[in-house]
C-alpha cells in the first residue's frame, strides 16, 4: 500500500464525507445502525444515547476484523474506516467537526497500517509473507454460501439436492466455458437459492401485484441527498482503483495476493476473479440493503457495494469517479422498483438474514483454514517446525473460543496468524529458536 499525497488526500476525502452523512442522517455503513437513525433524527433518541448504539455495535469490528484484516493484507477496508466514521459522525456535535475528525480518522488509519506493516515486513521471520495464506481459500470458501442458506431456509434436503448439482456444475461447467470453478459454484448456487424463495411464495400465494408504496417517503429522502451519495460512491470507487482498499472479506486477501504479483496478466486475471465474487457478493445483500434503506430513509455509504467491483476492474482514476457517481445515481432510482419486486416475494426479502449468515459462516472457515496454513509455513522456516505453529495458532484460537470469543470468529484466524508470527519473531530474538 503505497502513502502518497494522492493516496493520503482520496482516503482523507472519503473518512471526511462518510463522517458528514452519518452526521446528517444521510447514509451510514453498519446495517444495524441504520435502523436507528430515524429515531435520532426525529429527536426520540438523544445524541449520547445514538453514540452509545454506534459505539457498542462497532468497537469490536473496528478492532477485529477492521485492523486485523489491514494489518494482514496491507490494504484499507470498510470495517476499519466506516464503522469509524459511523461513530464519529454521530459523536459529533455539527457538520464541521465530523468532517475533520473523520478525515483525521482516515489519515491515522493509511498511515498507522502503513507504517507498522513496514516494520512487520523486515522482521527475520517473513510475518508479511506468511500471511498471503491467510486469503488462499476465502474465494473458494465464500462460494458456497448460497448452500448454507438454502439449508438455513429451505433445510437439509434442499441443501443436499443442490450441494450435489453445484458440485457437478463446478466440474462440467469449466469444461465448455471460461468461467471459473469458483464462479460456476456461486452463480448456480444463487440461482438455486432464488428460484426456491420465489417458487415457494408462488405456491403458497403469497405473491402479489400490489403497486402501492408506503416506503415513497422514505425513498424520496433518499433521492434528495443523491448528490452527496454520488460523491460519497465516486470516491469509494477511486480508493478501489489505488489499490489501497478493498471492499469486503470476499476481496481483500486475493487483491493483496494480486497487487504483489510480479506477473501483470495473472494479477489481471486474479482481479477480474475478485471483482466476479465481489459482483455476486453484491447481487445477495441488495435484500437486505434496499430493505433497511427503503424502510429508514437511510442508505449505505457504498450503496450495494457495486462501486468496489468498478473501482478494481477500472482502467484509469476518470472512469472510476464518473462510474462509481452513476452507479450510486442508478441504484438510488432503482429503490422503488426493487422494494415493490421484494414485497412481492418477501421469501426474497426474508432471505437477507440467512444469506449474511452463510456469507459469516463460509468465510470464517476459510479464514481459519487460510490462517493455520500461514501460521504453519512461517514456523516451518524456523527449529520449531510446522507443527509449532499449529500449536501457537490452535492455543491462541481455542483460549479465544473457551473464553467467549472475545474476538469475533471472522477476525479471530488472522489475528492469531498475525500473532502466531509476533511471538515466532520473539523467541528467534531471545535465542529459542533457530532458522533453518
Amino acid at each position: 500500500m503505497k502513502i502518497n499525497i494522492l493516496n493520503i488526500l482520496v482516503i482523507m476525502l472519503v473518512t471526511g464525507l462518510t463522517s458528514f452523512l452519518a452526521h446528517m442522517g444521510m447514509a451510514v455503513f453498519h446495517d444495524g445502525i441504520r435502523p436507528v437513525i430515524p429515531e435520532y433524527l426525529s429527536g426520540r433518541l438523544k445524541r449520547t444515547e445514538m453514540s452509545s448504539i454506534a459505539f457498542g455495535l462497532s468497537v469490536g469490528f473496528i478492532a477485529s476484523v477492521g485492523i486485523g484484516n489491514a494489518l494482514a493484507t496491507n490494504l484499507l477496508n470498510p470495517w476499519l474506516l466506516f464503522l469509524a466514521t459511523d461513530i464519529i459522525g454521530v459523536v459529533s456535535p455539527n457538520k464541521w467537526i465530523s468532517i475533520i475528525l473523520g478525515a483525521l480518522w482516515g489519515l491515522l488509519s493509511l498511515t498507522g497500517i502503513g507504517s507498522i506493516n513496514i516494520v512487520l515486513t523486515g522482521a527475520p521471520i517473513d510475518l508479511i509473507g506468511g500471511m498471503a495464506s491467510v486469503g488462499e481459500y476465502v474465494v473458494t470458501g465464500f462460494s458456497i454460501f448460497p448452500i448454507l442458506a438454502i439449508i438455513m431456509q429451505f433445510g437439509v434436503r434442499n441443501g443436499i439436492i443442490s450441494s450435489v448439482i453445484v458440485l457437478l456444475l463446478r466440474i462440467l461447467g469449466p469444461k465448455f466455458s471460461t468461467i471459473s470453478a469458483d464462479a460456476w459454484t456461486m452463480l448456480v448456487g444463487v440461482l438455486l437459492l432464488l428460484g426456491l424463495a420465489i417458487t415457494k411464495d408462488l405456491k403458497e400465494k403469497k405473491h402479489k401485484n400490489n403497486e402501492s408504496n408506503i416506503f415513497s417517503e422514505r425513498i424520496l429522502k433518499i433521492r434528495k441527498n443523491i448528490i452527496f451519495l454520488m460523491l460519497s460512491g465516486s470516491l469509494i470507487a477511486l480508493a478501489s482503483y489505488l489499490r489501497i482498499f478493498a471492499g469486503s472479506d470476499v476481496s481483500m486477501f486475493d487483491l493483496s495476493r494480486a497487487y504483489a504479483m510480479t506477473n501483470p496478466i495473472a494479477s489481471k486475471a486474479l482481479i477480474r476473479t475478485v471483482a466476479t465474487n465481489e459482483f455476486f457478493r453484491g447481487l445477495s445483500f441488495i435484500p437486505l440493503i434496499a430493505t433497511t434503506a427503503v424502510t429508514t430513509g437511510v442508505y449505505g455509504v457504498a450503496g450495494f457495494t457495486f462501486v468496489y467491483v468498478l473501482g478494481y476492474l477500472a482502467p484509469n482514476a476518470i472512469v472510476a469517479l464518473i462510474g462509481g457517481a452513476i452507479i450510486i445515481w442508478l441504484e438510488i432510482m432503482l429503490l422503488n422498483s426493487i422494494g415493490k419486486f421484494l414485497g412481492k416475494f418477501p421469501s426474497l426479502r426474508d432471505s437477507s438474514d440467512n444469506i449474511r449468515s452463510s456469507m459469516n459462516l463460509s468465510i470464517e472457515f476459510a479464514l481459519l483454514i487460510g490462517s493455520v496454513i500461514a501460521s504453519t509455513k512461517m514456523a516451518a522456516s524456523t527449529t520449531l517446525g510446522a507443527a509449532g505453529g499449529f500449536i501457537i495458532i490452535g492455543i491462541i484460537y481455542l483460549i479465544n473460543d473457551i473464553s467467549g470469543k472475545k474476538i469475533m470468529r471472522m477476525a479471530i484466524g488472522p489475528i492469531a496468524a498475525i500473532l502466531t508470527g509476533i511471538i515466532l519473531n520473539l523467541l528467534y530474538f531471545v535465542g529459542m529458536i533457530g532458522l533453518v
